[in-house]
Protein backbone atom coordinates (compact mmCIF):
# COMPACT_ATOMS: atom_id res chain seq x y z
CA UNK A 1 0.00 0.00 0.00
CA UNK A 2 1.30 3.05 -0.88
CA UNK A 3 1.51 6.55 0.48
CA UNK A 4 -1.67 7.61 -0.91
CA UNK A 5 -3.94 4.72 -0.54
CA UNK A 6 -2.49 5.03 3.24
CA UNK A 7 -3.40 8.59 3.70
CA UNK A 8 -7.36 7.38 2.13
CA UNK A 9 -7.03 4.15 4.14
CA UNK A 10 -6.53 6.43 7.62
CA UNK A 11 -8.61 9.19 6.75
CA UNK A 12 -11.87 7.10 6.05
CA UNK A 13 -11.08 4.46 9.05
CA UNK A 14 -10.86 7.43 11.71
CA UNK A 15 -14.37 8.95 10.25
CA UNK A 16 -15.95 5.82 9.66
CA UNK A 17 -15.27 5.11 13.30
CA UNK A 18 -16.38 7.89 14.31
CA UNK A 19 -19.79 8.04 12.58
CA UNK A 20 -20.37 4.38 13.41
CA UNK A 21 -20.11 5.36 17.09
CA UNK A 22 -22.18 8.44 16.78
CA UNK A 23 -24.88 6.44 15.04
CA UNK A 24 -24.46 3.79 17.98
CA UNK A 25 -24.93 6.14 20.49
CA UNK A 26 -28.21 7.87 18.62
CA UNK A 27 -29.61 4.56 18.56
CA UNK A 28 -28.36 3.33 21.93
CA UNK A 29 -30.22 5.97 22.79
CA UNK A 30 -33.60 5.40 21.58
CA UNK A 31 -33.30 1.97 22.72
CA UNK A 32 -33.14 3.04 26.14
CA UNK A 33 -35.57 5.32 26.32
CA UNK A 34 -38.06 3.30 24.42
CA UNK A 35 -37.51 -0.17 26.22
CA UNK A 36 -35.55 0.40 29.93
CA UNK A 37 -37.15 4.29 30.63
CA UNK A 38 -40.32 3.28 32.28
CA UNK A 39 -38.63 0.55 34.42
CA UNK A 40 -35.95 3.23 35.23
CA UNK A 41 -38.45 5.70 36.48
CA UNK A 42 -40.72 3.15 38.39
CA UNK A 43 -37.67 1.96 40.45
CA UNK A 44 -38.07 -1.85 39.07
CA UNK A 45 -34.50 -2.26 37.97
CA UNK A 46 -31.64 -1.03 39.83
CA UNK A 47 -28.31 0.98 38.47
CA UNK A 48 -26.23 -1.91 37.82
CA UNK A 49 -28.50 -3.85 36.37
CA UNK A 50 -29.96 -0.73 33.89
CA UNK A 51 -25.85 -0.52 33.19
CA UNK A 52 -25.57 -4.01 32.26
CA UNK A 53 -28.91 -3.86 30.32
CA UNK A 54 -27.50 -0.75 28.43
CA UNK A 55 -24.11 -2.63 27.66
CA UNK A 56 -25.97 -5.73 25.96
CA UNK A 57 -27.77 -3.32 23.83
CA UNK A 58 -24.54 -2.42 22.02
CA UNK A 59 -24.46 -4.95 19.69
CA UNK A 60 -27.74 -4.82 19.02
CA UNK A 61 -27.23 -1.26 17.56
CA UNK A 62 -24.04 -1.64 16.06
CA UNK A 63 -25.33 -4.29 13.28
CA UNK A 64 -27.66 -1.34 12.31
CA UNK A 65 -24.40 1.69 13.04
CA UNK A 66 -21.61 -0.41 11.05
CA UNK A 67 -23.53 0.27 7.96
CA UNK A 68 -24.55 3.17 8.28
CA UNK A 69 -21.43 4.64 9.64
CA UNK A 70 -19.22 3.14 6.57
CA UNK A 71 -21.42 5.48 4.27
CA UNK A 72 -21.34 8.51 5.95
CA UNK A 73 -17.62 8.60 6.93
CA UNK A 74 -17.00 7.71 3.30
CA UNK A 75 -19.20 10.55 1.76
CA UNK A 76 -16.96 12.55 4.41
CA UNK A 77 -13.74 11.77 3.83
CA UNK A 78 -14.62 11.78 -0.18
CA UNK A 79 -16.70 14.82 -0.19
CA UNK A 80 -13.81 17.35 1.80
CA UNK A 81 -11.28 15.82 -0.86
CA UNK A 82 -13.02 16.67 -4.07
CA UNK A 83 -14.44 20.09 -2.59
CA UNK A 84 -10.47 20.72 -1.79
CA UNK A 85 -9.34 19.69 -5.18
CA UNK A 86 -7.52 16.40 -4.10
CA UNK A 87 -9.74 13.68 -5.99
CA UNK A 88 -8.84 16.95 -9.30
CA UNK A 89 -5.40 16.59 -8.73
CA UNK A 90 -5.05 12.61 -8.54
CA UNK A 91 -7.18 12.14 -10.97
CA UNK A 92 -4.99 15.03 -13.35
CA UNK A 93 -1.94 12.39 -12.84
CA UNK A 94 -3.11 9.43 -14.27
CA UNK A 95 -5.18 7.75 -10.98
CA UNK A 96 -8.17 6.36 -12.08
CA UNK A 97 -11.27 6.00 -9.69
CA UNK A 98 -10.92 2.44 -9.15
CA UNK A 99 -7.42 2.64 -8.13
CA UNK A 100 -7.93 5.49 -5.53
CA UNK A 101 -10.79 3.11 -4.01
CA UNK A 102 -9.30 0.08 -3.45
CA UNK A 103 -8.42 1.17 0.16
CA UNK A 104 -11.94 1.65 1.00
CA UNK A 105 -13.12 -0.85 -0.69
CA UNK A 106 -10.56 -3.29 1.27
CA UNK A 107 -11.72 -1.81 4.47
CA UNK A 108 -15.52 -2.12 3.61
CA UNK A 109 -14.64 -6.22 2.90
CA UNK A 110 -13.26 -5.78 6.35
CA UNK A 111 -16.63 -3.98 8.21
CA UNK A 112 -18.61 -7.11 6.28
CA UNK A 113 -16.72 -9.65 8.06
CA UNK A 114 -16.96 -7.59 10.97
CA UNK A 115 -20.63 -7.17 10.61
CA UNK A 116 -20.91 -10.94 9.86
CA UNK A 117 -19.65 -11.51 13.05
CA UNK A 118 -21.60 -9.27 14.85
CA UNK A 119 -24.86 -11.06 13.05
CA UNK A 120 -24.16 -14.15 13.70
CA UNK A 121 -22.67 -14.56 17.37
CA UNK A 122 -22.11 -11.14 19.09
CA UNK A 123 -25.98 -9.36 18.44
CA UNK A 124 -27.71 -12.80 19.11
CA UNK A 125 -25.89 -14.08 22.07
CA UNK A 126 -26.58 -10.02 23.94
CA UNK A 127 -29.87 -9.95 22.90
CA UNK A 128 -30.75 -13.32 24.52
CA UNK A 129 -28.98 -12.07 27.69
CA UNK A 130 -30.66 -8.94 27.13
CA UNK A 131 -34.32 -10.52 27.54
CA UNK A 132 -32.64 -12.92 30.30
CA UNK A 133 -31.34 -10.12 32.54
CA UNK A 134 -34.20 -7.75 31.85
CA UNK A 135 -36.59 -10.30 32.85
CA UNK A 136 -34.85 -11.29 36.05
CA UNK A 137 -33.80 -7.66 36.85
CA UNK A 138 -37.84 -6.92 37.02
CA UNK A 139 -38.50 -10.28 39.24
CA UNK A 140 -36.34 -9.37 41.42
CA UNK A 141 -38.00 -7.02 42.25
CA UNK A 142 -41.51 -7.77 41.76
CA UNK A 143 -43.40 -5.24 43.79
CA UNK A 144 -42.02 -2.43 42.10
CA UNK A 145 -44.97 -2.96 39.33
CA UNK A 146 -47.38 -0.91 42.19
CA UNK A 147 -46.49 2.38 41.70
CA UNK A 148 -48.84 5.06 43.92
CA UNK A 149 -50.81 7.77 41.83
CA UNK A 150 -50.03 5.86 38.54
CA UNK A 151 -52.98 3.92 36.56
CA UNK A 152 -51.21 0.86 36.62
CA UNK A 153 -51.84 -1.48 33.20
CA UNK A 154 -49.25 -3.99 33.37
CA UNK A 155 -51.71 -6.79 34.66
CA UNK A 156 -54.06 -8.35 32.04
CA UNK A 157 -57.32 -7.44 31.97
CA UNK A 158 -57.13 -4.76 35.00
CA UNK A 159 -56.60 -1.64 36.00
CA UNK A 160 -54.90 -0.44 39.27
CA UNK A 161 -54.63 2.49 41.10
CA UNK A 162 -53.01 2.92 44.46
CA UNK A 163 -52.98 6.69 46.08
CA UNK A 164 -50.16 5.69 48.78
CA UNK A 165 -47.30 2.94 49.35
CA UNK A 166 -45.59 2.14 52.27
CA UNK A 167 -43.29 -1.33 51.71
CA UNK A 168 -46.07 -3.37 50.76
CA UNK A 169 -49.18 -1.71 52.47
CA UNK A 170 -51.71 0.28 50.67
CA UNK A 171 -53.71 2.89 50.74
CA UNK A 172 -56.59 4.34 48.69
CA UNK A 173 -56.72 1.70 46.26
CA UNK A 174 -59.11 1.60 42.99
CA UNK A 175 -59.35 -1.34 40.20
CA UNK A 176 -61.05 -1.50 37.26
CA UNK A 177 -61.84 -4.96 35.85
CA UNK A 178 -61.78 -4.69 31.41
CA UNK A 179 -63.73 -6.36 28.87
CA UNK A 180 -61.67 -7.75 25.31
CA UNK A 181 -62.74 -4.77 24.33
CA UNK A 182 -60.80 -2.42 27.25
CA UNK A 183 -64.34 -1.64 28.28
CA UNK A 184 -64.92 -1.21 32.39
CA UNK A 185 -67.60 -4.06 33.50
CA UNK A 186 -66.44 -4.07 37.05
CA UNK A 187 -65.09 -1.87 39.75
CA UNK A 188 -64.29 -1.24 43.15
CA UNK A 189 -62.57 1.42 45.71
CA UNK A 190 -60.65 -0.08 49.13
CA UNK A 191 -59.78 1.83 51.35
CA UNK A 192 -56.55 0.15 52.16
CA UNK A 193 -54.63 -2.95 51.43
CA UNK A 194 -51.31 -5.33 51.19
CA UNK A 195 -49.74 -6.34 48.44
CA UNK A 196 -47.37 -9.26 48.34
CA UNK A 197 -45.07 -11.89 46.12
CA UNK A 198 -45.91 -15.37 45.38
CA UNK A 199 -42.61 -16.81 43.87
CA UNK A 200 -44.12 -20.17 43.80
CA UNK A 201 -46.68 -19.00 41.18
CA UNK A 202 -45.30 -15.87 40.00
CA UNK A 203 -47.74 -13.84 40.55
CA UNK A 204 -48.34 -11.03 42.97
CA UNK A 205 -51.37 -11.08 45.77
CA UNK A 206 -53.30 -8.18 46.38
CA UNK A 207 -55.23 -7.94 49.60
CA UNK A 208 -58.10 -5.22 50.08
CA UNK A 209 -59.59 -4.27 53.16
CA UNK A 210 -63.14 -2.54 53.38
CA UNK A 211 -64.05 -2.47 49.43
CA UNK A 212 -67.04 -1.21 48.18
CA UNK A 213 -67.90 -2.59 44.61
CA UNK A 214 -69.91 -1.27 41.38
CA UNK A 215 -71.19 -3.58 38.52
CA UNK A 216 -72.16 -2.84 35.25
CA UNK A 217 -73.53 -4.69 32.45
CA UNK A 218 -71.23 -6.50 30.19
CA UNK A 219 -73.36 -6.61 27.50
CA UNK A 220 -73.47 -2.90 27.31
CA UNK A 221 -70.97 -1.27 30.02
CA UNK A 222 -70.88 2.13 28.89
CA UNK A 223 -74.63 2.43 29.88
CA UNK A 224 -74.57 4.93 32.81
CA UNK A 225 -78.40 3.67 33.66
CA UNK A 226 -77.36 0.27 33.94
CA UNK A 227 -74.43 0.49 36.81
CA UNK A 228 -75.63 -0.95 40.00
CA UNK A 229 -74.04 -1.58 43.10
CA UNK A 230 -72.04 -4.77 44.00
CA UNK A 231 -72.32 -4.43 47.72
CA UNK A 232 -69.35 -4.28 49.96
CA UNK A 233 -67.20 -6.42 51.67
CA UNK A 234 -64.19 -6.40 54.59
CA UNK A 235 -61.69 -8.03 53.17
CA UNK A 236 -61.29 -8.95 49.29
CA UNK A 237 -58.31 -10.72 47.54
CA UNK A 238 -56.99 -10.13 43.88
CA UNK A 239 -54.45 -12.49 41.63
CA UNK A 240 -52.06 -10.30 39.04
CA UNK A 241 -50.00 -12.87 37.25
CA UNK A 242 -46.55 -11.50 36.41
CA UNK A 243 -45.63 -14.54 33.67
CA UNK A 244 -45.81 -12.16 31.05
CA UNK A 245 -44.28 -9.01 32.53
CA UNK A 246 -41.42 -10.83 33.97
CA UNK A 247 -40.01 -13.04 30.81
CA UNK A 248 -41.56 -16.17 31.60
CA UNK A 249 -42.37 -16.42 27.87
CA UNK A 250 -38.70 -15.04 26.73
CA UNK A 251 -37.23 -18.67 27.50
CA UNK A 252 -38.56 -19.56 23.98
CA UNK A 253 -35.98 -18.24 21.97
CA UNK A 254 -36.28 -16.12 18.97
CA UNK A 255 -35.08 -17.36 15.15
CA UNK A 256 -33.24 -14.03 15.07
CA UNK A 257 -31.70 -14.79 18.79
CA UNK A 258 -29.72 -17.98 17.06
CA UNK A 259 -26.16 -18.18 16.47
CA UNK A 260 -25.11 -19.26 13.38
CA UNK A 261 -23.87 -22.75 14.51
CA UNK A 262 -27.53 -22.74 16.32
CA UNK A 263 -29.11 -21.49 12.58
CA UNK A 264 -27.32 -24.39 11.09
CA UNK A 265 -28.59 -27.37 13.46
CA UNK A 266 -32.36 -25.72 13.30
CA UNK A 267 -32.32 -25.80 9.45
CA UNK A 268 -30.97 -29.41 9.37
CA UNK A 269 -33.43 -30.34 12.21
CA UNK A 270 -36.30 -28.91 9.85
CA UNK A 271 -35.22 -30.42 6.36
CA UNK A 272 -35.59 -34.07 8.38
CA UNK A 273 -39.44 -35.55 8.13
CA UNK A 274 -41.31 -35.34 10.93
CA UNK A 275 -45.15 -37.24 10.88
CA UNK A 276 -46.06 -35.44 13.57
CA UNK A 277 -45.78 -31.99 12.56
CA UNK A 278 -48.03 -30.92 9.31
CA UNK A 279 -45.63 -30.36 6.00
CA UNK A 280 -46.51 -26.52 5.36
CA UNK A 281 -46.25 -25.75 9.27
CA UNK A 282 -42.68 -27.12 8.61
CA UNK A 283 -42.25 -25.44 5.42
CA UNK A 284 -42.88 -21.97 6.82
CA UNK A 285 -40.82 -22.81 9.46
CA UNK A 286 -38.23 -23.54 7.69
CA UNK A 287 -38.43 -20.58 5.38
CA UNK A 288 -38.50 -18.50 8.48
CA UNK A 289 -34.93 -20.03 9.15
CA UNK A 290 -33.66 -19.15 5.69
CA UNK A 291 -34.99 -15.98 5.69
CA UNK A 292 -32.69 -15.21 9.05
CA UNK A 293 -29.94 -16.63 7.06
CA UNK A 294 -30.12 -14.11 3.99
CA UNK A 295 -30.94 -11.07 6.09
CA UNK A 296 -28.12 -11.25 8.53
CA UNK A 297 -25.44 -12.09 5.46
CA UNK A 298 -27.65 -9.21 3.69
CA UNK A 299 -27.22 -6.75 6.11
CA UNK A 300 -23.65 -7.25 6.26
CA UNK A 301 -22.71 -6.98 3.00
CA UNK A 302 -25.07 -3.58 2.77
CA UNK A 303 -21.70 -2.01 4.43
CA UNK A 304 -20.36 -2.94 0.90
CA UNK A 305 -23.01 -2.06 -1.08
CA UNK A 306 -22.98 1.31 0.82
CA UNK A 307 -19.31 1.74 0.27
CA UNK A 308 -20.29 0.73 -3.56
CA UNK A 309 -22.19 3.96 -3.46
CA UNK A 310 -20.45 6.42 -1.42
CA UNK A 311 -17.58 6.49 -3.25
CA UNK A 312 -18.66 7.75 -6.55
CA UNK A 313 -21.06 9.72 -4.60
CA UNK A 314 -18.80 11.64 -2.41
CA UNK A 315 -16.46 12.08 -5.48
CA UNK A 316 -19.71 14.05 -7.15
CA UNK A 317 -21.41 15.81 -4.74
CA UNK A 318 -18.27 17.53 -3.73
CA UNK A 319 -19.50 18.70 -0.22
CA UNK A 320 -16.94 19.77 2.45
CA UNK A 321 -20.00 20.11 5.00
CA UNK A 322 -20.30 17.27 7.97
CA UNK A 323 -23.68 18.05 8.29
CA UNK A 324 -24.90 17.82 4.72
CA UNK A 325 -22.99 14.60 3.90
CA UNK A 326 -24.52 13.20 7.34
CA UNK A 327 -27.57 13.92 6.35
CA UNK A 328 -26.70 12.36 2.94
CA UNK A 329 -25.74 9.33 4.47
CA UNK A 330 -29.10 9.42 6.57
CA UNK A 331 -31.35 9.78 3.93
CA UNK A 332 -29.54 7.09 1.88
CA UNK A 333 -29.81 4.55 4.98
CA UNK A 334 -33.37 4.97 5.50
CA UNK A 335 -34.08 4.51 2.12
CA UNK A 336 -32.12 0.73 2.06
CA UNK A 337 -33.77 -0.09 5.61
CA UNK A 338 -37.21 0.70 3.93
CA UNK A 339 -36.96 -1.38 1.07
CA UNK A 340 -36.01 -4.52 3.44
CA UNK A 341 -38.72 -3.89 5.30
CA UNK A 342 -40.83 -3.67 2.20
CA UNK A 343 -39.25 -6.95 0.99
CA UNK A 344 -39.90 -8.22 4.57
CA UNK A 345 -43.71 -7.99 3.62
CA UNK A 346 -43.57 -10.98 1.57
CA UNK A 347 -42.49 -13.31 4.44
CA UNK A 348 -45.68 -15.60 4.27
CA UNK A 349 -45.21 -15.67 -0.09
CA UNK A 350 -42.88 -19.05 0.29
CA UNK A 351 -44.11 -19.20 -3.52
CA UNK A 352 -41.74 -15.90 -4.27
CA UNK A 353 -39.17 -17.15 -2.29
CA UNK A 354 -38.81 -13.95 0.15
CA UNK A 355 -35.33 -15.50 1.39
CA UNK A 356 -33.89 -14.52 -1.49
CA UNK A 357 -35.62 -11.33 -1.66
CA UNK A 358 -33.88 -10.07 1.05
CA UNK A 359 -31.05 -9.88 -1.42
CA UNK A 360 -33.05 -7.29 -3.61
CA UNK A 361 -31.84 -3.91 -1.45
CA UNK A 362 -28.54 -5.02 -2.19
CA UNK A 363 -28.77 -5.60 -5.17
CA UNK A 364 -30.01 -2.22 -6.17
CA UNK A 365 -27.67 -0.33 -4.08
CA UNK A 366 -24.30 -2.14 -6.01
CA UNK A 367 -26.10 -2.12 -9.54
CA UNK A 368 -26.59 2.05 -8.86
CA UNK A 369 -22.75 2.42 -7.19
CA UNK A 370 -21.35 0.58 -10.52
CA UNK A 371 -23.27 2.79 -12.93
CA UNK A 372 -21.70 5.80 -10.77
CA UNK A 373 -18.87 4.32 -10.60
CA UNK A 374 -18.33 4.38 -14.28
CA UNK A 375 -19.97 7.81 -15.05
CA UNK A 376 -17.73 9.44 -12.62
CA UNK A 377 -14.58 7.64 -13.97
CA UNK A 378 -15.66 8.41 -17.45
CA UNK A 379 -16.42 12.03 -16.32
Amino acid sequence: MNLIHRHIFAQVVLTCGAAVGLFSFVLLLANVLKDLLGYVLQGQIEVDAFLRLTGLLVPFVVSYALPMGMLTGILLVLGRMSSDREITALRASGLSVAWLSAPILCLALLGVTLAAFVNFQFMPVARLAYQRELAGAVQRNPLSFIVPKTFIRDFPGVVIYVGDKQADLLKDIWIWELDKQKRVVNSGRATSGWIRFDAARSKLVLSLDFLSAEVRDRQDPEDPAKIRSGGATDHATFDLPLDKLTGQQAVKVKTKWLTFPQLVAEWHRLRQPDPAAPPAERAAQLMRVQITFHEKFATAFSVLSFALIAIPLGIKVSRKETSANLGLGLLLALGYYFATIAVGWFDNQLALRPDLLMWLPNLGFQGLGLWMFYRVDRA
